[in-house]
This record gives C-alpha cells, sequence and structure tokens, in this order.
C-alpha cells in the first residue's frame, strides 16, 4: 500500500504516525506512553494516532498488519512512506520523524 492514500486517514494537513496494537501487549502499552508523550509536543507537526485491534480491525485489514506494535507513517497526502514492526526508543522514533522530514532537526 506504500504510494496510495489510505481510505483511515484524516486530511489534517500534517503528516501522520498510526501505532496498530492493542492494549494488553506490554510493548503496545509502551508505544502508547510514547506516542502520548510525543503528542503533547509535536502535535502541530504531526498527527498521532492509536489504532486498536479490538477497536478498528478494518484498519488492520486495510493496511495489512501482522504483528504488533506496527508503526505507518503517512505523509500530508495521507500516502503511506514508510512503516516500522516493533517497539521504538523515543530517540528511534524522533529520528524517524526528522528522516521523513515530518519535524525539523
Amino acid at each position: 500500500m506504500v504510494g496510495q492514500p489510505q481510505i483511515g486517514w484524516t486530511a489534517s494537513g500534517r503528516p501522520a504516525i498510526y501505532e496498530f496494537g492493542t492494549g494488553f501487549c506490554y510493548s503496545c502499552k509502551e508505544m502508547e506512553k510514547l506516542m502520548a508523550e510525543l503528542k503533547t509536543s509535536l502535535s502541530d507537526n504531526v498527527e498521532f494516532r492509536m489504532v486498536y485491534a479490538d477497536k478498528e480491525k478494518p484498519l488492520f485489514q486495510q493496511y495489512k498488519i501482522m504483528l504488533i506494535p506496527t508503526q505507518v507513517f503517512l505523509n500530508a497526502e495521507g500516502k503511506e512512506v514508510a512503516r516500522n514492526v516493533g517497539a521504538l526508543s523515543k530517540e528511534q522514533l524522533v529520528a524517524k520523524l526528522k528522516e521523513l522530514k515530518f519535524i525539523e532537526n
């Protein structure tokens, strides 16, 4: 699906990170805390969205999510430009946002 506009995407005019997980997986809960922390400081530049398997199964199917946690990075037009499977540290996630030019150095 890389490069294709995504159906579940909201046209905020900002790049977005979809964090796919569950509310009970340890790594998912750690990513949820990290997403909430970054949202407080970076939400003007990037949309942060938690997507839970038990609540939004169609999005899991649309993005072909097989393992959790998975982060899907969407550009400002809603096209997938990258993804990561597994938990990321704060430093890794910020570095990825900079690499994708979602935030400035």
